[in-house]
């Protein structure tokens, strides 16, 4: 008929037949909302019968409530929340959210504890009664860190304000050092560059036992490798991470998951030009060394598929 002859031409009645999904990222300033946007390319691109749209939002808390809403259907998340809110903690506190699984994670955001080299400060726990910022004043570091010392039981005499501030304070000598989160593994972040310009630096490590200690009492704290050379001739460490990644509704099929997990993979040179610092980042290991929260089906089914072994801890219950 005339009708089915429409319906199978490109236009409104073919693109009615697609899936439509909504994808909630965070504010449209950030750096991560253009990764979103790449990312529905891609999958628009390879996986046919999806139609992804991005819906500007406040980010992780918000996607993770508005999924459990139904109002989105996947988005951008932060890990440890996510974890949060399976294991009803936190913002979720006897609430748990057990219906949104991870696809896959894009970005660790490692927590650098950057110190003078001739402040004495070889292990974090050299940081007690040293004047300390724990990252910057209401962030996300800043609460990391307190819990990371918390569970260490170290406690420095911390100083409080803006990286700016902080800069100053190292480059003068009136703080030991700080904490500040890098954009993945390759590089430190800007301010960190700035003060080793012309002052000597250590990158502090966690052996197994500390994260052991944090772990038991933080587990949704991730830990991340960085590869030696982050900084000159430092060598490898181990710190904890923020992760970001993106979380799907448990309900979508595990065969369109698994497409789309696969086109984000082979899709990664859409999304590098967006989002350059994760040049060479390998989406599948990252994921299973990093996420704490269970995977989808689909996603289960395609890092298995590449050969990967997934961790039990990261089967869908």
């Amino acid at each position: 008929s005339i009708t089915a002859a429409v319906w199978l031409l490109p236009g409104d009645g073919w693109a009615a037949s697609k899936k439509l999904l909504a994808m909630g990222t965070t504010q449209s300033s950030s750096s991560h909302y253009g990764y979103f946007v790449a990312v529905a390319k891609v999958l628009n691109a390879r996986v046919p019968d999806v139609n992804v749209s991005v819906v500007e939002t406040g980010a992780s808390v918000d996607n993770i409530n508005r999924i459990k809403k139904g109002d989105l259907d996947l988005g951008m998340t932060t890990i440890h929340l996510q974890y949060q809110a399976y294991h009803g903690m936190g913002p979720w506190q006897d609430k748990p959210i057990k219906d949104q699984y991870v696809m896959w994670v894009y970005q660790p955001a490692p927590q650098n504890f950057v110190v003078r080299e001739d402040s004495g400060v070889k292990t974090v726990y050299d940081l007690a009664k040293k004047p300390f910022n724990p990252g910057m004043r209401g962030s996300a570091t800043e609460k990391t860190v307190e819990a990371i010392l918390d569970a260490l039981g170290i406690v420095p005499d911390f100083y409080r304000g803006g990286t700016e501030d902080t800069v100053a304070g190292i480059k003068d000598k009136r703080l030991v050092g700080y904490v500040k989160s890098g954009a993945g593994v390759s590089t430190l972040d800007a301010s960190s560059m700035d003060i080793a310009t012309f002052t000597q630096i250590r990158l502090l490590d966690f052996t197994p036992e500390d994260i052991k200690k944090v772990q038991a009492k933080y587990p949704y704290l991730s830990v991340i490798n960085i590869p030696k050379g982050i900084h000159k001739d430092a060598p490898a460490y181990k710190t904890f991470a923020m992760l970001i990644g993106t979380v799907v509704k448990k309900d979508l099929p595990e065969d369109l998951v698994y497409r789309m997990v696969k086109a984000a993979y082979d899709g990664m040179d859409e999304q590098v030009a967006a989002y350059p610092s994760i040049k060479g980042t390998n989406l599948a290991e990252l994921t299973l060394e990093t996420c704490t929260v269970p995977l989808h089906p689909g996603a289960v089914k395609y890092y298995r598929e590449i050969g990967l072994k997934v961790p039990d801890a990261l089967l869908p219950k």
